[in-house]
């Protein structure tokens, strides 16, 4: 007897993920009808889908989260990663094991799925998630397309050929989807459950930041450690940034293949470090450091997303846990020889930070502005005040 003549009501599959190699996953689609191509990864943190799904290192993803409640305990506007709201959302969707419950905390002020709505992200649930993060552990990130349709009706063959033809993030600069337009200053610090949000009133040290995708919390750690930051796009040259008169330059996060965007940030950086000017890279700003000194960036096979990376720390012997988000790695055979490792990830052996002999640079692939730890790689921000001390000093 089948599940109809028993009288049972079949739900019909309104979202599907089509993999670039044909490969079908059928569930039930949530958040904004559509469409969209983009690269599958795995995040593997167990809280923080709101940060993750608007920070800007992930343009051109698909997010599939391992955790299976996603979406509980709503959304609200404090914790939204992205500043440059004109900019496209970045994350392409994102794929959930179980439906998205009512919302259950009280700083909730939407539903999660209003709220991919919203910003036009396509999403699905009831994928076995478990089976999905096995198939890229095992094959890799693969191209795909997610697709929700309420009614059910999808042109399959036109959304295999849309997931296949799809080139890959290999090879594509993402940077300008999501780089700030124009110059802007920041001064918000970082939220406490007192008084919420601050203000940083009385800077000691001005930064000039580079946008390659920046984060909210990156700018509020280095309003927090005392910096009055002036934001620029990531085509600034060295002429604009040094007009400022920095004391430091941050090198921010970002998406895509580092290769393309070192094109034209790779030299900016370069005339900085030659002209020793202290000098923070995170992730995307890492890997531009690194290609600012000759070195190269490979692919990887999975890439690290989560927050429950160990990695160790070299110039203090700790072991910190962190919160990562890359598909891309800087080869440490590449490195010259006035550049050391000061920091590697347990789990593979990865490049995680370098810092240089001869100038006053350091930088890191991870991300300790998220607070994994929570606040076991806070100091990265204080170090850097205490380079930009050194070096005036």
């Amino acid at each position: 007897m089948s599940e109809e003549q028993a009288g049972w009501t079949v739900p019909r599959h309104t979202g599907l993920l089509v993999l670039a190699d044909g490969t079908v996953l059928e569930g039930f689609g949530l958040g904004a009808e559509g469409h969209a191509v983009g690269e599958v990864c795995f995040n593997t943190a167990m809280t923080g889908y709101e940060e993750i799904l608007t920070d800007p290192s992930y343009a051109g993803q698909i997010v599939t989260f391992t955790f299976p409640h996603i979406g509980n305990v709503g959304t609200n506007e404090e914790d939204i990663e992205t500043v440059n709201m004109a900019a496209s959302t970045g994350v392409r969707g994102t794929v959930l094991q179980a439906r998205i419950t009512d919302p259950s905390n009280h700083r909730a002020t939407r539903h999660f799925d209003q709220w991919l709505k919203a910003r036009g992200i396509v999403g699905l649930c009831g994928i076995d998630t478990r089976a999905l993060t096995a198939l890229i552990r095992e094959s890799g990130m693969p191209n795909a397309v997610i697709a929700h349709n309420a009614d059910g009706k999808f042109d399959l063959d036109a959304l295999k050929r849309h997931a296949a033809g799809w080139p890959g993030i290999d090879g594509m600069d993402l940077v300008p989807d999501v780089t700030t337009a124009q110059r802007f200053d920041w001064d918000e610090t970082a939220w406490t459950p007192a008084a919420g949000y601050g203000k940083q009133s009385a800077p000691k040290k001005k930064v000039v930041v580079i946008d390659y995708g920046i984060k909210r919390n990156i700018l509020r750690l280095l309003a927090d450690a005392g910096c009055a930051v002036t934001v620029l796009p990531a085509t600034a040259t060295t002429e604009d940034i040094l007009a400022l008169k920095p004391d430091g330059v941050f090198l921010s996060n970002g998406p895509g293949d580092p290769a393309e965007t070192g094109k034209y940030a790779a030299p900016v950086i370069r005339d900085l470090l030659d002209q020793k000017v202290p000098t923070f890279g995170i992730c995307l700003g890492h890997q531009m450091m690194a290609l600012a000194l000759g070195a190269k960036t490979m692919k990887m096979h999975q890439g690290h997303h989560g927050a429950n990376h160990p990695v160790k720390d070299f110039t203090t012997n700790k072991v910190e846990i962190v919160s990562m988000n890359h598909g891309f790695a800087v080869d440490p055979t590449t490195l010259p020889e006035n550049a050391v490792e000061t920091h590697r990830s347990l789990f593979d052996g990865s490049n995680c930070g370098i810092a240089l002999k001869d100038r006053p640079a350091f930088s890191v692939q991870h991300h300790p502005e998220a607070s994994p730890g929570p606040r076991d790689s806070h100091y990265l921000f204080h170090r850097f005040v205490e380079l930009m001390d050194q070096t005036k000093a």
